[in-house]
């Protein structure tokens, strides 16, 4: 019963964090399966989070073309309480993108987006280079500070479970 209130307050301190903040990093593949990184202002619901991409950014050609992808999400460098240890979750998704055509499933993702950031959000998805995607969570984890490192396990964004890492940093063995 303990385990199951850690992680239930684990997964509130969480979805917090998540609704706390507006850009993610994303870490997306190209055709040669290399890796590139960028940013995104994204929206979180229906456990997923959304991210509205055009096609003049690599990024969103890549989600395209592969849709394997990582996300980070990470504290501001001026709240952070050390640098080393900013409190920060990743994750493994899978990229669905959503066609404008898809009506209500493009609708819903967008209304997600004006709500958390405004205007912006109405006008780009008007233009036709900008795509929506829906970034569906694989695994992934939440770290707090140092020695409070979590997995997530399972596709959600809180997962089905949230398990504490037990293998800490060890110290080094001189010879």
């Amino acid at each position: 019963m303990k385990n199951k209130a850690m992680e239930n307050r684990l997964g509130d301190e969480l979805k917090e964090f998540l609704t706390s903040r507006h850009t993610l990093h994303l870490s997306s593949l190209d055709r040669n399966g290399h890796p590139y990184a960028s940013y995104a202002p994204y929206a979180i619901s229906d456990d997923c989070i959304y991210v509205l991409l055009s096609d003049i950014a690599i990024h969103g050609i890549n989600l395209k073309n592969n849709p394997k992808a990582a996300v980070l999400i990470v504290e501001d460098e001026s709240e952070a309480q050390t640098i080393f240890a900013r409190i920060r979750v990743n994750y493994q998704v899978e990229a669905k993108h959503i066609c404008h055509e898809a009506g209500e499933a493009y609708d819903k993702g967008i209304k997600y987006l004006f709500q958390k950031h405004g205007e912006r959000i109405q006008n780009l998805s008007e233009l036709s280079d900008f795509n929506l995607f829906k970034l569906i969570p694989l695994g992934g984890r939440f770290v707090k500070d140092f020695g409070r490192a979590y997995t997530i396990a399972g596709n959600s964004l809180i997962g089905e479970s949230i398990e504490h890492l037990r293998d800490g940093h060890k110290p080094r063995v001189s010879a």
